[in-house]
């Protein structure tokens, strides 16, 4: 019998070749070699103006995401904030249900997008941390590709959970079959046996479900079940319940999930629950004193994290007659990733920054932040602005405020806030319909149900952020013998930055001769031609044990041979032959 060949995969026209972008500022591509100079190119990030504390570690690049996040991870004064030091990185991306690929085919727009995508993904894992995860926000387009994408990129280990976010608060009656409540937010971790999610906040209704029949002097609690499926060989035996009751054991199939002597431990301990008579199936009392937090569950409702219209209601609320995103998301569906995801002082990456919610949602937490969007017009207009009344204090909506149903005096048991105002909300309803029902009744239960909403302030300002965008291409290829060629950008302190970044030099400024370090190694990038004047001025001016990289547009005849022979191991590269790895140039 032969065995059969091949690996499970996901295939698309394309997989094998790389996208780059084919006009600036939109989500327009064309597709290239892998060895192509413009899809390994190391861009320069420009910064342009910050608001607020000038050095806080937040950053907003104006740019293609795949060109920004290779910077990032590859640029030595970058990378040593960035790279393997991402927590959380949450990414939105353009749904293939909106407008951004629809000038595509049909089968090359999923390519596209696909392509697009795991690039984006390569280029982000760099930057995460050993203990970080990754949340892609997705429709019902794409969810499906995009998991086996992840299983690919990261592992199916390492998956961690597919939330369902209910978008929306009322069904669509214009839908053609189904109406679609929910998006999906696939979550994978870098290394799922390291990462931990925080507990969640735990929500009074959640803590309604406790009580004290028994009036424990610990205080409220919820009976936890001490049945098991799992064989456990301590887990069956007889019990003789206070009141006398013989329970024979645990029924067929099922065991004890604590052997006899713990029973009695807890037992001593007055945490073993037999009832109000002494006679039910023992039952663990798990105490509200003791529980953290809530275990975060992958069902996200609007009534806890908003919905579409909430996100919009909030954008309108910062650009009132602006009706700018037609899918922003909510703060409080960001404040939940984040909170699950990251802690204070973590750094939260957002590579799709859309109407930037992501940066605005970790600047009030607390994190540290970097966001990259692709239209400038949206940088200018809706983010710089957004995040500037972050930092300002201007903005009140959101996260900003919280807002909650308390009770006035103090409620009966079991009984949360929020149920406490529909019971009154059905008790007026009821009290119109219905005649003769005693007034005295009625006020006595309007009393004890009375509740308020009580909103707490959260954010009132600070902080601060850098603005950046990303350079242009420095290389063009001739579309009919694939030759490359500097650009018109490539001049000056422009092609010296790049040069550095590409190479992976540390940039350097006030020096004559020298622009960039590695180490014991010297860079020096030459806007003309590499002749001997140069190479003896370079070599002069190297100290001792120390080499050089000097890169020219061209070069002498004779110069590489004079460079090793003054300066043993240092070397000359001609721009653009020599600045990418061997072949990458035809």
């Amino acid at each position: 019998m032969k065995n059969p060949r091949g690996r499970l995969e996901l295939t698309w026209m394309g997989k094998d070749m790389s996208l780059i972008p084919s006009e600036q500022g939109k989500y327009d591509y064309e597709w290239v070699d892998p060895s192509d100079p413009r899809a390994a190119e190391v861009k320069t990030v420009e910064i342009v103006d910050s608001v607020g504390d000038r050095w806080e570690e937040n950053l907003l690049i104006a740019g293609d995401s795949g060109d920004a996040l290779r910077a990032l991870s590859a640029i030595p004064e970058w990378a040593d904030q960035y790279r393997g030091k991402v927590k959380l990185a949450y990414i939105d991306p353009p749904f293939n249900t909106e407008q951004a690929f629809e000038h595509y085919a049909d089968q090359l727009e999923h390519s596209v997008w696909l392509t697009m995508m795991r690039d984006r993904i390569r280029n982000i894992k760099p930057l995460l941390s050993a203990d970080a995860s990754i949340w892609v926000h997705l429709d019902d387009a794409e969810v499906h590709r995009m998991r086996v994408l992840l299983d690919e990129e990261f592992g199916p280990d390492n998956f961690i959970a597919t939330i369902a976010w209910q978008k929306v608060y009322a069904p669509k009656n214009s839908a053609k079959h189904l109406s679609v409540d929910q998006d999906y937010v696939l979550v994978y971790a870098v290394n799922a046996e390291q990462w931990r999610p925080n507990e969640l906040v735990r929500s009074a209704s959640m803590d309604a479900a406790y009580k004290n029949p028994d009036n424990d002097p610990r205080g409220p609690w919820k009976p936890g079940d001490l049945l098991a499926n799992k064989p456990y060989s301590l887990g069956r035996y007889q019990i003789i319940t206070p009141s006398g009751r013989v329970i024979d054991g645990p029924p067929p199939g099922r065991y004890w999930r604590i052997s006899h002597d713990k029973l009695r431990e807890l037992d001593a301990d007055n945490r073993i629950y037999w009832g109000a008579d002494g006679s039910n199936v023992p039952a663990l009392k798990r105490f509200l004193s003791e529980v953290r937090g809530a275990v975060p569950r992958t069902m996200w409702f609007h009534t806890d994290v908003g919905h579409n219209q909430t996100g919009k209601n909030e954008i309108q609320a910062l650009f009132p007659g602006e009706v700018p995103f037609s899918t922003p998301k909510p703060e409080r569906l960001l404040e939940r990733v984040l909170s699950i995801a990251s802690n204070p002082g973590d750094i939260v990456l957002d590579c799709f920054a859309g109407s930037g919610t992501t940066p605005a949602v970790a600047h009030k937490m607390g994190r540290r932040w970097v966001a990259v969007e692709l239209l400038e017009s949206t940088v200018k207009d809706f983010i710089v602005p957004r995040l500037a009344k972050v930092v300002n204090g201007l903005d009140a909506g959101g996260i900003s405020m919280k807002k909650e149903r308390v009770a006035v005096d103090e409620l009966p048991e079991g009984i949360t806030p929020e149920e406490a105002r529909q019971f009154t909300t059905l008790l007026g309803k009821v009290s119109k319909s219905v005649t003769g029902l005693d007034d005295k009744t009625l006020s006595a239960l309007r009393t004890a149900t009375r509740t308020k909403d009580q909103t707490t302030v959260q954010w009132t300002g600070g902080g601060g952020f850098t603005i950046a965008r990303m350079g242009l291409s420095l290389y063009e290829v001739d579309d009919q013998d694939d030759a490359v060629y500097l650009s018109e950008a490539a001049v000056n302190g422009v092609f010296a930055r790049a040069v550095a970044g590409q190479l992976g030099f540390r940039f350097e400024t006030g020096d004559q001769v020298f622009c960039g370090r590695k180490g014991r190694i010297r860079l020096a990038v030459i806007d003309g031609i590499a002749d001997e004047n140069v190479v003896r001025t370079v070599a002069s001016s190297l100290a001792d044990e120390e080499k050089a990289v000097v890169v020219a547009k061209g070069v002498v005849n004779g110069m590489a041979e004079l460079m090793r022979t003054l300066s043993p191991g240092s070397r000359i590269r001609k721009a653009p032959d020599d600045l990418f790895a061997k072949g990458t140039i035809k």
